[in-house]
């Protein structure tokens, strides 16, 4: 016994020997990153819109930060890894501010250690054959983030023995043969292996400014050089490509939302929230694993050229297992400006007998030609000219009402929200601009006269942000019409880009405020009828990034009114709940929400037992099954037999015309299309009721 103590102690000592060797080899940082670092504390305490105090106590916000990105899952350092580093809590102000990142550098490369040192037990347990008992009553926590930190290597051996199995449990209910789940699972993580080992300098650098920026809001961050390249990585790809805004969840990368008119958002397979597990070239390239990869190497394997295809494994966002993937495939393409341009249809509405026209404007974005207008040509493209346009058309056609659909619309150009608002008041201010300083600049229309000064409503939903926030709420502010649909994003913040002497940094400079002086910032703008929501808002939109900076308000201007819709809600709110009661798509809408809460919430573990997990699975997928049909049967399609069928099939059914509903659907998918039909049902409500009064 006292020979094993000893023999274990010796060879601890060895290997805190090993580690401090490779720390001292390890990346360290050069000049140009100690001078980066200092740049980004002065730009942080002097330049961003929060009164940022850089010392002490945002210190231990920062080193918090820090565990969070390095290991958010607390999987691979110790107590003891923690404590013999805990002199950081305290001196990372210090650290950031003076340049000085020398024991930053020496974490990383401990922290580098112990991520090699798992991975290679991982190699080398797989390559000793799996044999795992699949009849055992063990379960896996899908979530470790706040569990305390392990004790003891034999913890996380546990740990990462259950992660393995669980591994190759997912492989086998997916019908891989054991020499084939061997070979992935290698693969896996000897890429993985392969990947961390490439680590260098600048790396680090970026790692540790994402704990710094990352402490004051979610939108500030550093680039590096080479990320300076592609403004705003962290969240979109080029739009020569697949055309998704991208971020980081955890070890996954997330879909955030889909450019409109790109290839992932014209193929209907990919949708926001999803998580991608694994990227593959062309028709049977190798699925390349990029669970904990970067996220700038996974935009670089998403990106390809014009008419390739790639192939991508992910867990889709409706998943409660979050084992259960699939695999889709997307056409990369450049995304055209007529694809993002706003256009028009009419919507016939039956009401007693007779037909009623409502006139639909679907706005993608936010879009002007710089280049045109800086040049003064007269008949430059832009968002208002665009939508002038479809409101002639449309009065020509002799609407009683138009529909504004700004679903999915990420925002664009502030010029443009401004200007198109104006298209519908008669002058008068839009939004307000606080910055760091408290100074108010107040943007508004300044230009005489309409183009539409009818029956008006504005259709939104989660992923509709910033300027079309800015829109709907001052349409809101002003009475000027309805805000239907599910509370919008909440982005009411403004960032500039900065060159530094290494680098670039993205700051929060300032923030946007309503004319009735609410902000938009984190709360978003709540419609004044509200429809259930597939998009899961803990999971996107402002409130669910960390450290969004907070909702508040400034003083209200002085703004006419237009009208007084919320007169009429409640016999809207009424009239709406009757028609949607048994409407096929809001009675999944709203059970389909529910549900999907319900098996998120339920569900903080999986089992580890193959028959047990084929029960939980097929269960959870029959209740999702179940419904999906439901409202297919009322529909007129034809029932699905398998739940993860699903992703998808309604854009086919829409383009195949299974029914007189999807055939008039002009190849929207039908749950968007019933959205849209029900606003149109609402706005002529909205007439009649003022007509009556």
């Amino acid at each position: 016994m006292t020979l094993t103590v000893a023999a274990r102690h010796a060879a601890m000592c060895l290997l805190l020997l090993a580690w401090s060797v490779v720390a001292l080899a390890g990346p360290t940082p050069t000049d140009d990153q100690r001078q980066a670092a200092i740049e980004v504390a002065e730009s942080l305490q002097y330049g961003h819109y929060a009164d940022v105090e850089i010392n002490d106590e945002w210190s231990q916000r920062a080193f918090k930060r820090l565990l969070d990105v390095l290991d958010e899952q607390r999987a691979y350092l110790l107590r003891r890894d923690i404590d013999n580093f805990s002199d950081l809590e305290t001196s990372l102000d210090d650290a950031v501010k003076n340049g000085d990142l020398d024991r930053v550098y020496a974490f990383y490369s401990h922290y580098q250690d112990r991520v090699e040192a798992r991975l290679q037990w991982l190699v080398d347990k797989v390559d000793q054959g799996l044999d795992y008992d699949y009849t055992t009553n063990e379960r896996l926590a899908l979530d470790r983030k706040d569990s305390p930190w392990a004790g003891s290597e034999e913890a996380l051996d546990d740990l990462w023995n259950k992660r393995l199995k669980n591994a190759a449990l997912t492989l086998s209910l997916s019908d891989q043969s054991a020499e084939e789940i061997q070979k992935t699972l290698h693969d896996r993580y000897a890429n993985q292996l392969n990947r961390v080992r490439q680590t260098n300098a600048e790396d680090v650098l970026v790692l540790f400014m994402a704990a710094v920026t990352g402490t004051v809001d979610p939108h500030t961050e550093y680039l590096s050089p080479q990320q300076g390249e592609s403004f705003d990585i962290q969240m979109r790809l080029s739009l020569e490509g697949i055309g998704a805004l991208l971020q980081n969840d955890g070890e996954y990368v997330k879909v955030s939302s889909l450019v409109p008119g790109g290839p992932a958002d014209k193929s209907g397979v990919l949708q926001p929230a999803d998580r991608i597990v694994a990227v593959g070239q062309d028709k049977d390239g190798e699925m390349v694993n990029v669970v904990g990869m970067r996220l700038d190497e996974v935009v670089d394997l998403i990106r390809g050229p014009k008419g390739s295809t790639v192939r991508l494994e992910i867990i889709p966002a409706k998943a409660v297992d979050v084992t259960r993937t699939q695999e889709i495939r997307i056409t990369r393409d450049t995304v055209k400006l007529e694809d993002q341009a706003a256009h028009s249809q009419v919507e016939e509405v039956q009401r007693d007998g007779q037909p009623h026209k409502i006139g639909i404007i679907t706005v993608p974005a936010f879009y002007v030609d710089f280049d045109a207008w800086q040049a003064g040509e007269s008949d430059y493209r832009s968002t208002t000219r665009d939508v002038a346009k479809e409101i002639e058309k449309l009065k020509a056609q002799n609407v009683e009402g138009i529909v504004l659909d700004l679903r999915n619309n990420g925002g664009g150009a502030l010029q443009e929200a401004n200007s198109m608002i104006g298209l519908f008041i008669d002058r008068g201010p839009t939004v307000q601009v606080r910055d760091a300083r408290g100074r108010i600049n107040l943007y508004g229309d300044t230009d005489a006269g309409v183009a539409y000064d009818g029956p008006l409503a504005v259709l939104v939903n989660r992923l509709s942000a910033s300027a079309s926030e800015i829109f709907a709420g001052a349409i809101q502010d002003y009475g000027r019409g309805l805000v239907l649909g599910s509370r919008t994003f909440g982005k009411g913040t403004v960032q500039t880009l900065s060159d530094l002497s290494h680098g670039q940094i993205k700051l929060t400079r300032a923030k946007f405020y309503r004319i009735s002086g609410e902000s938009t910032q984190h709360r978003g703008v709540e419609p004044d009828i509200l429809y259930p929501s597939l998009i899961d808002p803990d999971q996107i939109g402002e409130s669910a990034l960390d450290n969004a900076l907070p909702w508040d308000r400034v003083r209200p201007v002085q703004y006419r009114l237009y009208g007084e819709p919320w007169r009429y809600l409640e016999a809207l709110q009424d009239r709406h709940e009757q028609r949607i009661a048994n409407d096929p798509d809001f009675v999944y809408l709203e059970k389909q929400a529910q549900l999907s809460k319900r098996l998120r919430e339920q569900q903080t573990s999986i089992s580890l037992n193959k028959e047990q997990r084929q029960r939980e699975m097929d269960a959870q997928e029959s209740e999702q099954l179940a419904l999906e049909n439901q409202r297919r049967r009322s529909l007129g399609l034809e029932p699905l037999d398998n739940w993860v069928d699903a992703r998808g099939q309604e854009s086919d059914d829409a383009a195949n015309g299974e029914s007189e509903q999807a055939a008039d659907s002009d190849d929207a998918e039908p749950i968007d299309r019933a959205e849209l039909q029900e606003t149109a049902q609402i706005l002529l409500d909205y007439v009649q009721l003022k007509q009556a009064h």
